[in-house]
C-alpha cells in the first residue's frame, strides 16, 4: 500500500512503524538501592517479626515500590534470609574464628566480650531478632557459616571445640583452670554477653533503667564482665 506524506496510507490510516507497546526494561541493579532495601527490612522485622511483616510495609520503609523490591528480593523469605545473613555474619564468625585461633584463654575471654557487647550496644535489638529466627529457621545458622567459612559445620564446630578443649585440658593440668568442658565454657561465655540485650525490656523495667541507663550499665559491664569471667575459670 502506497503511503502519503505525514506516514498515512492512501487509505488515510496510519502506517504501523513498530510495535504499539514499548518494551519494560527491567532497572539496573544497584547497590545502595539493595542496602536500602535491606535496612529497611531489618527495622521492619525488628519491630513486626518476620511472620509479621508485609512486603508493601517493606517497600514503604525502603521508600521504593512493591515491583522494585520484588526485582531485588522476590520473596518476603529472600528477603528475611538475606537480613539474616546480614545480622548473623556479624556474630557467629568471630567467635568461630577466635575459639578456633591460637589466642590464649584470657586473650579469647576478652576478644569476644569486647567485640560481642560493642557490636550489641550499635544493635541491641540484634539477639531477639535472631533468637527467633533460629527458632523458626534452624537451618540458617549452619548454611550462613558455610558461606563464611567454605567448610562444612558440622565439621567446623567440632574442630574448634576440640581445640578449645585442647586448650583448657593444659590449662587445667598446669593448675590454672577449674575443669570445664569447652562446650559449657563457649556457651557460658557467650550466654553473659548477650543475655542483656535479649532481655532488654525486662532488665529495663526490673533495673528502672532508660535508654541511656541501660547504655551506662553496658558500658560498666564491659569493663566487669572480663574479669568475672575468668575468676570463675580459677581453680
Amino acid at each position: 500500500m502506497a503511503k502519503t506524506r505525514g506516514g498515512r496510507a492512501a487509505g488515510g490510516k496510519r502506517a504501523r512503524s513498530g510495535p504499539s507497546r514499548r518494551r519494560r526494561v527491567a532497572p539496573t541493579p544497584d547497590g545502595a538501592t539493595e542496602q536500602r532495601i535491606l535496612d529497611a527490612a531489618r527495622a521492619v522485622f525488628i519491630r513486626s517479626g518476620t511472620a509479621g511483616a508485609r512486603m508493601q510495609e517493606i517497600a514503604r520503609e525502603a521508600g521504593v515500590n512493591q515491583a522494585l523490591l520484588h526485582y531485588y528480593f522476590r520473596s518476603k523469605e529472600r528477603l528475611s534470609a538475606a537480613v539474616f545473613s546480614q545480622f548473623a555474619a556479624r556474630l557467629f564468625p568471630v567467635l568461630v574464628e577466635t575459639l578456633g585461633s591460637d589466642l590464649a584463654i584470657h586473650e579469647k575471654v576478652d576478644r569476644l566480650i569486647a567485640l560481642y557487647l560493642d557490636n550489641l550496644a550499635r544493635n541491641p535489638f540484634l539477639p531477639g531478632y535472631l533468637i527467633a529466627e533460629m527458632h523458626h529457621h534452624p537451618e540458617r545458622l549452619p548454611q550462613m557459616v558455610a558461606q563464611a567459612t567454605g567448610a562444612d559445620p558440622l565439621r567446623v564446630f567440632p574442630a574448634v571445640l576440640q581445640r578449645l578443649q585442647t586448650q583448657i585440658d593444659a590449662e587445667v593440668k598446669a593448675g590454672k583452670m577449674h575443669p570445664i568442658q569447652a562446650q559449657q565454657f563457649a556457651i557460658n561465655l557467650i550466654s553473659l554477653a548477650i543475655f542483656p540485650f535479649a532481655a532488654r525490656a525486662m532488665i529495663c523495667a526490673a533495673l528502672g533503667l532508660d535508654a541511656a541507663g541501660f547504655d551506662a550499665f553496658i558500658a560498666r559491664r564491659r569493663k566487669e564482665l572480663p574479669d568475672f569471667f575468668k575468676r570463675a575459670l580459677r581453680p
